[in-house]
């Protein structure tokens, strides 16, 4: 059974690094949660570092500006790395140079330092996904007669936000990975630039590597986050121990009265191979 915790401090105290997930931990797509912000700013006065790790189809530098738009605090958090940061990498590596954008225009910040040009379905030689053209009307489904001529045209699929769910404010909205899904699922080749995959950790690990001068121990890292198949399966696979926050987009499965139902989170653990060591409803010192 996942111990339940509702204070943090003397969990992290026993390591050197925090990895952690940006909405639902930090913010809640508005706001800023102040609980975490004061934790995570006492855990950096101490010698800590905090890296945040978040699945935003962005660069770091723009996920940087949302949070000051949130009121999150500059001194709770060192650096960030971005699923934005992950696609661009990878886009560079392939040398594309024209791409097929399915989104919305609140992420064109991606495309400002991109090798790569936006351009018509014909002209691309991949598909760059950041999200669902508008997330409140629109399904996977509805990109299935695109999905079909990128397959017949043998296109390449970068997934730039592979969560599946987002929690804005209390309402859970659709990502970029319910469309990547489903293209892996028709035969598609899709890169998921972010967590639960590797290339999200070994450029976390990178980052954290050059913030402490020396290669970092992954048992001294704590990984932090809302979300069991991204955040929790993505830090057992990269050798992580975790820890689960319940106020995210879980939280109409495990949470009671505002408090954690240790036999709803057993259940919804039960299907993870990888198991957090311990769980909250959200970060307090």
């Amino acid at each position: 059974m996942t111990p339940v915790i509702t204070r943090a401090r003397e969990l992290i105290a026993a390591y050197d690094s925090l990895v952690c997930d940006v909405w639902g931990v930090i913010h809640d797509g508005h706001t800023a949660y102040k609980g975490a912000g004061e934790t995570f700013a006492r855990f950096r006065a101490s010698g800590g570092t905090v890296l945040l790790l978040s699945n935003a189809p962005m660069p770091s530098t723009w996920v940087a500006r949302v949070l000051d738009e949130k009121r999150v605090r500059r001194d709770s958090w060192d650096a960030i790395v971005s699923s934005g940061d992950i696609a661009l990498a990878h886009i560079a590596e392939r040398g594309y140079t024209r791409v097929l954008h399915i989104g919305t225009e609140r992420d064109l910040p991606l495309f400002d330092t991109m090798t790569a040009v936006r351009s018509t379905f014909e002209e691309a030689q991949a598909i760059v996904c950041t999200g669902l053209e508008d997330d409140r009307s629109e399904t996977a489904e509805t990109y299935r007669p695109l999905l079909e001529r990128a397959l017949e045209r043998g296109l390449p699929f970068v997934c730039a936000n592979p969560d599946l769910i987002v929690d804005v404010g209390g309402e859970l909205l659709p990502c970029a990975g319910v469309v990547a899904e489903l293209f892996e699922a028709m035969g598609g080749d899709v890169y998921w630039a972010g967590k639960p995959h590797a290339p999200a950790y070994e450029m976390a690990l990178d980052k954290l590597a050059a913030i402490r001068g020396k290669t970092p121990d992954t048992k001294r890292i704590l990984a932090i986050g809302d979300a069991v198949r991204t955040d929790i399966a993505g830090a057992g696979a990269a050798g992580l121990p975790s820890l689960f926050i319940a106020q995210g987009i879980h939280r109409d499965e495990v949470l009671r009265n505002g408090e954690i139902d240790p036999a709803a989170m057993a259940h919804l653990l039960s299907a993870s191979p990888v198991k957090p060591i311990a769980a909250m409803v959200g970060i307090e010192w």
